[in-house]
């Protein structure tokens, strides 16, 4: 009890701590009760962050806030359009191109897994082939279940969409456009002594701002690269592929992993053995090797400073606990909780035994 009621007093005892302690339970709370319900607030958050970049090269260029905020809102509009009504019909054109000859490629797999146990009679057997087929048609079967399930909540959905196309710029523009007196507001709602508080904020916005800047660029330029290396290839739904092997850079170490399964089977579904399969994948792996080699040091260099234990250790954790979107800031909430460790205050401990002693003494 005593080495308990020494570490509650060593911790503690600090009115700063406290206030950072609170701050950071009132913030769990809030993302794991109301994450829902604030989904366009904190996807309009991430979004003004990342703009925020920008205007601060243009303000220090000596353009007036104002103005910057025109500009640079007025261009993020202007993609958001070509997104919406370009790269998005493409990306679901392809999606319902992959349903229709998903039948095929079921087929095609069957035939492909029915020829193992004569290629291999030592490795697999054909019972253990008939299991496997089997259990990959109830699979599939789910997935038009769920498939249809979209279908018929698609109004919903429509709706929704039309809401959040609204409602997520202007918040975006308000945030910018309002940034210091919201802040200001929010601040004079805080106690005024937070030192500590105020420390790991301002580690946290450096860090999470620069990492999330980062990996937009790398998701982009990822993105790009695949797919015209896999057009010109001639490999089909190359957009489609590229755009989920560039999304696959936010889960460090695991996303390239599990993206080679997919872009494999594609290949092979087309091309078979031929030379051309042989080419997709090592230029795969080549985008992969540069991606994870010279792409991402150069965007994030000194940005997030985390060790590969830690970082799928939180992926592990966050992703078990909030689902896609803890896979999704992982890297960001690791980051807030090494900030938080590095601005803990911590007495010497011979300090902190010597007071504790005295105090009990003296009681």
């Amino acid at each position: 009890m005593n080495v308990i009621r020494e570490w509650f007093r060593r911790n503690l005892s600090d009115p700063q701590v406290v206030i950072l302690a609170a701050f950071l339970v009132i913030g769990t709370l809030i993302i794991m009760y109301l994450g829902r319900l604030l989904a366009p607030v904190l996807t309009a958050v991430v979004i003004a962050y990342l703009l925020e970049g920008i205007i601060r090269v243009l303000e220090k260029g000596g353009l007036p806030r104002k103005v910057a905020v025109l500009l640079v809102f007025s261009v993020f509009m202007g993609v958001l359009v070509v997104v919406l009504f370009r790269l998005l019909p493409m990306l679901s054109k392809q999606v319902v191109q992959v349903v229709q000859q998903l039948p095929s490629m079921v087929s095609w797999g069957q035939q492909e897994l029915l020829q193992l146990p004569e290629r291999y009679p030592e490795v697999v057997s054909r019972d253990q082939v008939v299991g496997l087929v089997d259990v990959l048609r109830q699979e599939v079967g789910r997935w038009g279940q769920s498939a249809l399930s979209i279908t018929v909540a698609s109004v919903r959905g429509v709706i929704m969409f039309i809401v959040y196309a609204v409602l997520i710029p202007l918040l975006i523009f308000f945030f910018l456009k309002d940034k210091r007196a919201i802040m200001d507001w929010f601040g004079r709602l805080l106690p005024e002594d937070r030192r500590l508080t105020t420390e790991v904020w301002h580690d946290v916005d450096r860090q999470i701002g620069n990492y999330i800047r980062g990996k937009f660029w790398e998701i982009l330029i990822v993105w790009s690269v695949t797919t015209w290396t896999f057009h010109l290839l001639g490999l089909e739904f190359a957009m489609l592929i590229g755009f989920f092997v560039g999304l696959s850079v936010l889960i460090p170490y695991i996303g390239a992993t599990l993206m080679t399964l997919p872009v494999a089977l594609m290949g092979y579904f087309q091309f078979g053995m031929e030379s051309t399969f042989l080419y997709v994948m090592i230029a795969y792996l080549v985008i992969q090797l540069l991606d994870g080699n010279l792409l991402a040091p150069l965007l994030l260099s000194g940005v997030v400073n985390l060790h590969p234990v830690a970082v799928i250790v939180a992926l592990l954790v966050f992703g078990g606990l909030w689902g896609f979107w803890g896979v999704f800031f992982a890297i960001p909430l690791a980051t807030l909780v090494q900030a938080v460790l590095r601005a803990w205050p911590r007495k010497p401990r011979r300090e902190a035994m010597a007071a504790a002693v005295a105090q009990d003494t003296a009681t």
